[in-house]
């Protein structure tokens, strides 16, 4: 490939020639000797190999193990090597993990400490959320969290700023490197051919609209949270791919009348703060996808075209009433979200049809999404349920219950709610709709939970939902014994 250029540790640096589903910790490790970046799991889930990338958004913890080098061209990368000052002065983070004895095999450290530094950087003290996507064996949490603590009083280091700095200068930091086209290959393409290039870096949505359209077999690459493991550990071999990051278009949330437009780039860190005022209850699931780090390159976009009966957003826009908008070169179409799933993995899609966007209600108050899975923190939902049923002089008018986890596709639990709708909001028949799930759904058993615990643990969310608009406490995180 051709034309890839970013700061690496305040150094501008060019990569040519390499596929474009190289990832950047194969890249840190075997070509440039950066082995302080480790390889752990190599799927995103233990953060031994966390890098922060800096674009004009800000500066991210992600996970280099599932970062394509063609995500960082114009950004800028700091390694663990980097988090210290060019004289050797520590940074308050690595100081603090020293004195709070936070470090013992040392495996885990560096990701550790790329977290916490990035956290500093931006002023977050959320320190549970911020480091639950980076796993010590040894050590144990206490001691890295009191180091944590102990850092965030301390001033930023000037040398942290310095990478926001070039790049608000200039988006191009480095002049002397031309980037070269758009395009990557791993060869030249035939003279006359036309067998498509892979590493397509549209611009704007028509750019990939056209593009799509002719290469209907390619894949679309957003976050790569999800494509970075076919290559990671399914050794696939991508012929061709698409990078959508570079589409500013798909990354706005917009407000329109009575409605939100959401692009299908945004990604599940920035959902979840514009959902934090409108949509606190979705919010506050997005807390607990996956990680920060996953949660930084993921987007919704890619959750719903995914297509996973476990992914944990489709229930909730579906319990929203979410329509989604789909494009295939000049044509768009909306539809209702809930239609676009057809069976397990299989969408109402067609070939070279992206999803463009998806748009839901401004407000929903009665709106509660309940995920129950082993672990609080970077777990895949054993059951996720999403509840929006509006009461008016104590009778249900309208009610959209969906559920993750339930079926081979994230479904309405139409039975449940033809149950609520013009009764009187009252237990007695909430337990009738809860007794009507069994007409909507018949779970599988597998690893994560049986069937029959999937359907009671989804009868008694709704039981659960009916005491949380009466206001009584109903989390974990809320009831004490």
């Amino acid at each position: 490939m051709t034309g890839i250029a970013f700061l690496l540790n305040g150094t501008p640096v060019r990569v040519d020639d390499l596929s474009p589903t190289r990832t950047l910790l194969d890249w840190l490790r075997e070509n440039r000797g950066l082995t302080g970046t480790k390889e752990g799991c190599n799927e995103g889930d233990c953060g031994a190999c966390t890098v922060m990338v800096t674009d004009a958004t800000g500066s991210k913890a992600l996970n280099a193990c599932i970062l394509f080098l063609p995500q960082l061209d114009g950004k800028a990368v700091r390694t663990v090597e980097g988090i210290s000052g060019p004289d050797g002065l520590l940074h308050p983070v690595q100081q603090a993990m020293i004195d709070h004895h936070g470090s013992q095999c040392g495996f885990c450290t560096p990701g550790f400490v790329v977290s916490m530094a990035t956290a500093h950087l931006n002023g977050r003290s959320d320190h549970d959320d911020q480091l639950a996507g980076n796993l010590c064996r040894c050590t144990g949490y206490a001691p890295i969290i009191r180091a944590a603590k102990a850092a965030a009083s301390q001033p930023v280091p000037h040398w942290m700023a310095e990478d926001q700095d070039r790049l608000a200068q200039s988006p191009i930091f480095c002049p002397e490197i031309s980037r070269g086209e758009r395009v990557f290959a791993e060869g030249k393409r035939p003279e006359g051919g036309s067998a498509p290039l892979p590493g397509f870096r549209p611009k704007t949505t028509d750019e990939l609209a056209v593009w799509y359209d002719a290469n209907p077999d390619a894949t679309l690459i957003a976050g790569a949270t999800d494509v970075g493991l076919w290559v990671t550990k399914q050794l696939r071999d991508l012929s061709s791919v698409a990078f959508l990051s570079g589409i500013a278009e798909m990354q706005k949330i917009e407000a329109e009348e009575g409605t939100i437009r959401i692009g299908a780039g945004v990604t599940i860190a920035n959902l979840r703060t514009a959902m934090q005022v409108t949509h606190p209850a979705f919010a506050e699931m997005l807390r607990r996808y996956a990680s920060e780090q996953v949660r930084n390159a993921a987007t919704i976009g890619g959750n719903i075209a995914n297509g996973s009966p476990i992914g944990d957003g489709p229930p909730a826009l579906i319990a929203l009433g979410a329509t989604l908008h789909l494009r295939r070169g000049d044509a768009r179409r909306d539809l209702p979200l809930e239609d676009f799933f057809l069976d397990y993995r299989k969408q109402d899609r067609q070939p070279g049809e992206f999803v463009e966007a998806v748009t839901i209600p401004a407000t929903a108050p009665a709106l509660r999404i309940y995920k129950l899975s082993k672990r609080f923190d970077q777990d895949i939902s054993a059951v996720c349920g999403a509840f929006n049923v509006t009461v008016e002089g104590g009778k249900v008018t309208s009610a959209r219950i969906a559920f993750g986890g339930m079926a081979g596709i994230p479904k309405r639990a139409a039975a449940a709610e033809a149950a609520l709708v013009g009764q009187v909001w009252s237990k007695a028949v909430v337990v009738q709709a809860m007794a009507a799930m069994a007409q909507d759904f018949t779970p599988l058993s597998d690893m994560r939970a049986s069937s029959a615990y999937r359907m009671q643990a989804a009868q008694n969310m709704l039981w659960r939902y009916f005491h949380d608009l009466a206001g009584l406490p109903v989390s974990v995180l809320e009831v004490r014994a």
